[in-house]
């Protein structure tokens, strides 16, 4: 007999935990979270990215009444604050171990049926606008599960993408998303003695003139850490790579992990302060930037974003810059909104065209290229995440479809809850 639940959350992501959490919060009886490893978190934790990207009004100092994200996301950060796991958070780093700690209770006492090392491998549809069951694949080999909705948080559109919704991916000239990021940290650099970034950067330049690095990035990108000795680095590029390909994603992981070990030797050999450093760890997985994009019924667009667009079913507020790593090579383009400004995510990009009983969340919303490097930071994807799971709770409770939600009740709700504020 086939287990059925009221909602399956795919992808125990930040973004796939708030959609969870908030379901069960607003009355979902049975919800079960999937997870592909044995920890939540995605790439805060995965991916190892750090630190948190801007959750405030654009070019604005940190100050409470210029913040953007709340709700569900502020519990993070003050559960990561409670537990020494993000001591500053006008620094916004945190410590990805004590994540892994809170994003388990937090789970765990809203009594969310969660299974870890578990994927989806196969959707079925009772008709062509509805999934019926999925069927995932763990260590008690495959099964299926039914559910009355479904909400994917996979980062990669993978359930809606076996649903048969329409996806895009990268951008429109040739389909090549961002390149990918292994994250890294070095230890026991003496940071005393490191010169400035600009010094560093122009030594990185000069060993890319000398063929001894092949890393297409223009620069060395690092951040600090919560320990003093240990320097966080976002600075591998795999580009012309397609996350959704298993040979490419396996060719992009063994490539960027030798351009981490040829970065640390780089530093070690050419950058005072690093002379008696030691790598120190990798991120259990690569960080993909962008993969697929589902079509909605509203495709967000970079203009959107750079206007400081607001809707009337506008589920949550954004205002990172326009961030596009070159997908094909060296460069970054930023494009800033104006100071003070931000826009909105209208909740249609979280619903997918042809499949009814499916909500969208995080990056993989129905956007453009240049709205998704906007969009896809980590606070957003967690504001995303806890709107789907409270339009999936209102659904429910009404017996009606995701699409049929009243965007002025969710508003409200969520307004209620406290991840908007007006």
């Amino acid at each position: 007999m086939i287990k059925e639940y009221d909602l399956i959350v795919s992808g125990g992501g930040l973004t796939g935990v708030a959609a969870a959490i908030a379901a069960k919060r607003n009355g979902v009886q049975n919800v079960l979270l999937i997870e592909r490893y044995g920890f939540l978190g995605g790439m805060a934790t995965s991916g190892l990215v750090n630190p948190f990207m801007s959750y405030f009004k654009s070019q604005e100092p940190f100050k409470k009444e210029h913040q953007l994200t709340f709700g569900i996301f502020q519990e993070i950060l003050d559960r990561l604050r409670a537990l020494n796991g993000m001591p500053n958070e006008d620094k916004r780093v945190f410590d990805a171990e004590v994540m892994k700690l809170i994003l388990n209770r937090m789970v765990i006492e809203e009594k969310i049926d969660l299974l870890f090392h578990t994927y989806v491998a196969d959707v079925k549809k009772d008709k062509e606008d509805h999934i019926e069951s999925i069927t995932i694949a763990n260590k008690g080999g495959l099964s299926s599960l039914k559910a009355k909705l479904f909400i994917d948080c996979t980062g990669d559109a993978d359930l809606a993408y076996m649903a048969q919704v329409p996806c895009k991916k990268g951008r429109e000239e040739d389909g090549y998303g961002q390149p990918m990021t292994l994250c890294f940290r070095i230890g026991n650099v003496q940071r005393s003695q490191m010169p400035s970034r600009e010094k560093i950067n122009a030594l990185y330049q000069e060993a890319v003139q000398r063929g001894e690095i092949n890393n297409p990035r223009e620069n060395v990108l690092f951040f600090n850490t919560l320990q003093e000795d240990v320097i966080h680095f976002n600075t591998t590029r795999i580009v012309m790579k397609d996350a959704t390909n298993p040979k490419e994603l396996t060719e992009a992981e063994i490539e960027a992990r030798e351009q981490c070990w040829q970065m640390y030797y780089f530093l070690k050999e050419n950058v005072d302060g690093f002379q008696n450093s030691y790598f120190q760890v990798s991120a259990p997985q690569i960080g993909v930037r962008e993969s697929r994009r589902i079509l909605g019924k509203y495709v967000l667009t970079g203009e959107d974003v750079l206007s400081g667009q607001k809707f009337d079913d506008s589920i949550c507020y954004n205002a990172y810059t326009i961030d596009i790593h070159n997908p094909s090579g060296t460069g970054t383009l930023i494009q800033h909104l104006e100071k003070g400004q931000y826009y909105g995510i209208p909740y249609r990009c979280l619903l997918p065209v042809n499949i009814n009983n499916l909500v969208v969340a995080g990056r993989p919303i129905s956007s453009d290229h240049a709205a998704h490097s906007s969009l896809r930071i980590m606070p957003t994807c967690v504001a995303m995440g806890q709107a789907a799971g409270t339009a999936a709770a209102l659904a429910l409770k009404n017996k009606i479809l995701p699409y049929q939600v009243d965007s002025k009740l969710l508003r409200e709700q969520l307004i209620r809850e406290g991840a908007i504020r007006q």
